[in-house]
């Protein structure tokens, strides 16, 4: 499989670690990751968003190997946060998570389905 970042010079630049689009070409799988949210395999939440951000994109990551992919497989990633006072934060772990590479992204602010859950990370892989 190959991918390829796309940014329109006829449309505002991504800003932060993310690609404005992204191609596949030759993929055989795809993977589509519902949103995983912050609880690890006892039920437990952490209390800080640093934590819960952390351990949604390790569950994210736990998805990806099931499939024998790794987070370089990823295309797309959509992000909800409990509150918009979480970005900052949630950009650094992402980028610190990330490194280079560069999904394209959605950010939503939005009552997630549990309020004690601050953050949810759904995702589309392709390998």
């Amino acid at each position: 499989m190959k991918k390829r970042t796309i940014s329109s010079p006829k449309a505002p630049g991504a800003v932060g670690g993310y690609a404005q689009a992204v191609e596949t070409t030759g993929a055989e799988r795809v993977l589509y990751i519902s949103g995983q949210v912050p609880l690890d395999l006892a039920g437990s939440l952490p209390a800080s968003f640093r934590e819960q951000c952390r351990l949604a994109w390790a569950n994210v990551a736990a998805q990806l190997e099931a499939a024998d992919m790794t987070l370089d497989n990823l295309v797309k990633v959509t992000m909800f946060l409990g509150d918009r006072r979480y970005a900052a934060e949630n950009r650094a772990i992402r980028q610190e998570v990330l490194g280079a590479r560069a999904p394209a992204l959605t950010v939503i602010i939005a009552g997630i389905f549990d309020e004690a859950w601050l953050i949810e990370i759904e995702a589309i892989a392709a390998a």
